[in-house]
C-alpha cells in the first residue's frame, strides 16, 4: 500500500515471515501465570518461548498498556471501563491476584515497560491492537510512537488486529511494521486485503484453517498462524501441510516435545 513488494509479497526492509519462532505464548505463558502481565512474559521466556503475544488498550489519557479487555474487571481487583482511568491510576490495580495469591499486586503493565522486558530477554512479540469500538487512530498512533522509539522493533515485533481500520491507520503511521491480519475465519477478499495493507500474516482460528488457505499464502509469501491452540494433537496435520506458528496458553506443552520444539527453531 505504500511501499513496493516483492514478487512473494514482502517487503524487502523487513523480517520474512519465516524469521518469525513458531511457538508463541499467547499473553505470555498464561496457564500458568496471570495473562499480559509481566510475570507471564517472564515465565514464557523460562519455559523456552522466543515469542509472546500481548494486547495493547488505551486508558482514558491515552496511555497505551497491556490489557485484553476494555474494562478492569476480569482481570484486575477494580472495575470499570479502561476510559475511566489514566496512568496515575496504574499503582493501585493488582493485575495478579484474581490469578493466585503468589501472584499479588502483579501491575498492570503499560506498553512501555512491556518493550523495555522483550528487550531485555531477547523475545520476538506479537502485539494485537484492542482499540474496543474506538475510532481507529489514537491507539495506532500510540503503538506506532512506541515502536519507533525502538530500533529493533521492526525485526522483532509484528502487529495484528481484528480491527482493519486500526491496522490500515498503522500502515500509514508506520510503513516498515509488519502487520497481520487477524479472521475468525477468513474473508472471502483476504488474499487482496491483504496485499493492499503488504501484511505479512494472517492469523485465524486454527478450526477455520484448511489447506486452500494455506497454499493460497504460501503462493503469495506470507505466513499463517493460528490461535489458540493448547492442544498439540489439534494442530499437527496443520503443521505438517505447512503452518508458519501457533499461539498457545501453555508454551511447554509443544517446546517440550523434540518434534515440536525441532518445529519452533525452524522459525527463527
Amino acid at each position: 500500500m505504500h511501499q513496493s513488494t516483492s514478487a512473494t509479497g514482502a517487503r524487502p526492509d523487513t523480517p520474512r515471515p519465516d524469521a518469525f519462532a513458531r511457538v508463541i505464548a499467547h499473553r505470555g505463558a498464561s496457564g500458568s501465570a496471570p495473562e499480559n502481565t509481566l510475570a507471564a512474559f517472564r515465565l514464557a521466556a523460562e519455559l523456552g518461548a522466543r515469542a509472546i503475544e500481548f494486547d495493547v488498550s488505551l486508558l482514558g489519557d491515552g496511555t497505551a498498556v497491556v490489557c485484553h479487555d476494555g474494562t478492569l474487571d476480569r482481570c484486575t481487583n477494580r472495575a470499570g471501563p479502561l476510559a475511566a482511568i489514566g496512568l496515575r491510576d496504574l499503582p493501585g490495580i493488582d493485575a495478579g491476584s484474581w490469578f493466585g495469591a503468589g501472584f499479588a499486586r502483579e501491575a498492570l503493565p503499560t506498553l512501555e515497560a512491556v518493550l523495555d522486558l522483550i528487550e531485555a530477554l531477547g523475545l520476538q512479540a506479537n502485539l494485537e491492537m484492542k482499540a474496543h469500538d474506538a475510532a481507529p487512530g489514537p491507539l495506532a498512533a500510540a503503538v506506532a510512537a512506541a515502536l519507533a522509539r525502538r530500533d529493533w522493533a521492526a525485526r522483532r515485533i509484528t502487529v495484528s488486529s481484528f480491527d482493519h481500520g486500526e491496522l490500515a491507520a498503522l500502515r500509514r503511521l508506520a510503513p516498515r511494521c509488519p502487520l497481520a491480519v487477524l479472521y475468525e475465519a477468513p474473508a472471502p477478499d483476504w488474499r487482496e486485503f491483504l496485499a493492499a495493507l503488504d501484511a505479512e500474516a494472517i492469523h485465524l482460528d486454527h478450526t477455520a484453517l484448511d489447506a486452500a488457505v494455506l497454499d493460497a499464502a504460501r503462493r503469495d509469501g506470507r505466513a499463517v498462524r493460528v490461535y489458540t491452540v493448547n492442544d498439540p494433537a489439534a494442530v499437527l496435520g496443520l503443521r505438517d501441510a505447512g503452518l508458519d506458528g501457533l499461539f498457545t496458553d501453555h508454551p511447554s506443552r509443544f517446546l517440550s516435545d523434540p518434534g515440536w520444539a525441532a518445529w519452533d527453531r525452524r522459525g527463527g
